[in-house]
C-alpha cells in the first residue's frame, strides 16, 4: 500500500497547496465562520485543516444542518479540484515508478491509501502509466475525519486486496501514516525526501525509514515485496 503524496509524487511542491488553503479560508470566512480559524488554521497551507475544522465544529449537528453539509461540501470540491489540477503537473518521486513496476512485474497486489482525492491520485497514475498496476486507490471520502490517522483507508484497502494486516506493508511519509497503519496493524516503511522528514517519521515511531527507494528497489527485484518488507521490518527489529 503506497500513500500518494510524497512516497509516488510531490503533489504541492514547495508550499504550492497554499492558494488552496486561502481559497477555503476564504470560503469560510464569507459564510460567516471566521472564527472556525483559529491558530495555525489562519496561515497554515494544509487545506486538509480547514475541511476538518468544519467537520469537528458542525459536530452532530451535521446531519440535520443542510447549511453546515453545504459548505463542507463546497470546501470538498474546491480541496478536489485543487489536487486534480496539481496531479497534472505533480513531481515524480525519484524511482517510484521503477519500484512500482517492479512489484507489479512480480504479480504483487498493490492499492493507493490516501488522504488526497482519489480523483487525483487515479489522474496522475493514469498519466504515468501506472495505474494499471494498481488493484484500487483509497483516498478521501465525505467525511474529513475519517482520514489518516484515522485506519479507514488502510481498512479499506485490506479488504479490497484480500490481505491480512500482517501480510501487507505500507509505504507512507508522515506522522498519521504511522499511526494509521499502526492502529491497522500492517507493518510500516517510511520514505523521506529530506532529513527533517526522516527524523519525524522516526519520532512517530517507525523504525524502517528510507531516504530513496534504491534499496527497496534492489530487494524486491531480488525477492519480492513481501519478502522485501520482512526484510527491512526484520532489520528494524534486530537494531
Amino acid at each position: 500500500m503506497f500513500d500518494f503524496d510524497g512516497p509516488i509524487c510531490r503533489l504541492f511542491p514547495d508550499g504550492s497547496s497554499m492558494p488552496v488553503a486561502e481559497e477555503l479560508r476564504d470560503l469560510v470566512t464569507r459564510c460567516g465562520l471566521a472564527d472556525l480559524l483559529t491558530g495555525r488554521l489562519r496561515t497554515d497551507k494544509d487545506p486538509h485543516l480547514v475541511l476538518r475544522a468544519v467537520r469537528r465544529a458542525a459536530g452532530s449537528r451535521l446531519t440535520a444542518d443542510h447549511y453546515l453539509w453545504g459548505l463542507l461540501s463546497r470546501l470538498e470540491e474546491r480541496v478536489t479540484a485543487g489536487e486534480v489540477a496539481a496531479a497534472r503537473v505533480a513531481w515524480p518521486t525519484p524511482d517510484a515508478d521503477a519500484l512500482i513496476r517492479s512489484l507489479a512485474g512480480r504479480r504483487l497486489r498493490m492499492a493507493v491509501v490516501t488522504n488526497n482525492s482519489p480523483l487525483a491520485a487515479d489522474g496522475y497514475l493514469r498519466a504515468h502509466g501506472l495505474r494499471g498496476h494498481f488493484h484500487a486507490v483509497h483516498g478521501r471520502t465525505a467525511d474529513p475525519d475519517l482520514m489518516k490517522p484515522h485506519p479507514d483507508v488502510v481498512h479499506r484497502a485490506l479488504t479490497g486486496l484480500r490481505l491480512r494486516p500482517q501480510n501487507a506493508v505500507m509505504i507512507g511519509d508522515t506522522s498519521a501514516d504511522v499511526e494509521a497503519a499502526g492502529q491497522a496493524g500492517v507493518p510500516f516503511i517510511g520514505y523521506g525526501r529530506n532529513e527533517l522528514k526522516r527524523a519525524r517519521l522516526r519520532e512517530a515511531g517507525a523504525t524502517v525509514v528510507l531516504g530513496a527507494y534504491a534499496s527497496l528497489l534492489d530487494v524486491a527485484g531480488g525477492r519480492g515485496a513481501h519478502d522485501a518488507a520482512a526484510h527491512f521490518v526484520g532489520e528494524a527489529a534486530r537494531r
